[in-house]
C-alpha cells in the first residue's frame, strides 16, 4: 500500500511549441486543485525549441510537477496522405502511439489536451477501474444527441461518438492493439470522410474498448453551458459545476486566450493564466 500511494498520477500532453504557454496554464490548474498529489508529466513532442522547454520544465519545477520530455520516436514513419490531412499537425497522433513511446513499466497513464483546466480533483479518474476497456472518455451529447448518431452513420460505429482530449487509457492493451499501420490504413481508405482525424480514427478502430464516463465531471465543454443547464432542467449550473466538474474543455475556436472567446469560463481561464504568468515572472 505504502509502494503504491507514492506512486504519481501519471500525465500525458502531446503538443508543438505553439501550446507551451496554455500549457503551463492547465499545469497550474492541475497542481492549485490537487494541491497532495505528486504528479509527473510526460510530454511527447516532435519539435519544440531547447529554452522554450527549458522554460516549461523550470515553470513545472516551481509547482513541483516533474516533467519528462521525450522526443518523437523517429522509427515511426509518418506517411504524407496522414500528416496532410486537413492541415493537422502529427502531434495529434502521439497521444494513441504512446502505448509504443512511453516506459514500459508505466501501465497507465491519463491524456489531457493542453486547451483544459482542471478545477477539482483527478484522483478519481486515475483511480477509475476500466473494466477490461482500453481507454476512459466522454461523448459529449448536447440536447439530443443528434450528433453521435450522425457521426456513427459517417464512420459506420455503432458507439456514442468519443472525445479524444482528455481519457484514461490502459498502456499494456495500447502497446498490443494501437500500431501506426491500422491507423495509416484507416486514413487511407477513410480520407474524403475524416473531419477531426486523430478522433474520428479513435472512435473508428477503437471505439468498442472505450468505456463511457460523465462528460459533466471529466470532459466539460466550455462552449455548451446553456445545454448543459437546459438538459439537467436547471441543476447543473455554476454552483454545480465548480464543486463537481474536474475538468473544463475549452474545445473548438477561438480559445480563451484569444480575444475573441466569449465563453461563460474566460474570465476563470483568464483568471489561472494570470496567476500562471505572475509564478513565471
Amino acid at each position: 500500500m505504502e509502494e503504491q500511494s507514492n506512486r504519481p498520477i501519471d500525465i500525458l500532453v502531446t503538443i508543438d511549441q505553439n501550446y507551451i504557454k496554455p500549457l503551463e496554464v492547465m499545469l497550474y490548474s492541475l497542481r492549485l486543485n490537487n494541491l497532495q498529489a505528486k504528479l509527473r508529466v510526460w510530454v511527447i513532442y516532435d519539435k519544440i525549441e531547447t529554452t522554450m522547454l527549458k522554460s516549461l520544465e523550470n515553470f513545472a519545477t516551481k509547482i513541483e510537477i516533474k516533467i519528462e520530455a521525450l522526443a518523437m520516436n523517429a522509427d515511426f514513419d509518418f506517411p504524407d496522405s496522414l500528416l496532410n490531412l486537413h492541415d493537422y499537425p502529427q502531434e495529434m497522433y502521439f497521444r494513441l502511439l504512446s502505448g509504443k513511446i512511453l516506459p514500459k513499466n508505466l501501465h497507465r497513464i491519463i491524456y489531457l489536451d493542453p486547451d483544459i483546466l482542471v478545477i477539482n480533483s483527478i484522483e478519481p479518474l486515475w483511480q477509475l477501474d476500466l473494466q477490461n476497456k482500453m481507454f476512459a472518455a466522454a461523448v459529449h451529447e448536447g440536447l439530443t444527441d443528434i450528433m453521435s448518431s450522425i457521426n456513427n452513420l459517417r464512420l459506420g460505429t455503432n458507439n456514442g461518438y468519443f472525445n479524444s482530449g482528455i481519457m484514461l487509457m490502459d498502456l499494456d492493451q495500447m502497446r498490443q492493439k494501437v500500431n501506426l499501420k491500422d491507423i495509416t490504413d484507416a486514413i487511407n481508405e477513410h480520407h474524403e470522410t475524416l473531419i477531426l482525424p486523430d478522433q474520428d480514427i479513435l472512435n473508428y478502430l477503437y471505439g468498442d474498448h472505450i468505456m463511457k464516463i460523465p462528460e459533466t465531471h471529466w470532459n466539460y465543454d466550455a462552449r455548451a453551458y446553456h445545454i448543459y443547464f437546459t438538459r439537467s432542467t436547471g441543476e447543473i449550473n455554476l454552483e454545480w459545476i465548480m464543486k463537481n466538474t474536474a475538468i473544463l474543455h475549452f474545445c473548438g475556436k477561438p480559445k480563451p486566450w484569444q480575444k475573441e472567446n466569449h465563453s461563460k469560463f474566460k474570465t476563470l481561464y483568464l483568471n489561472y493564466q494570470q496567476m500562471a504568468s505572475k509564478l513565471i515572472e
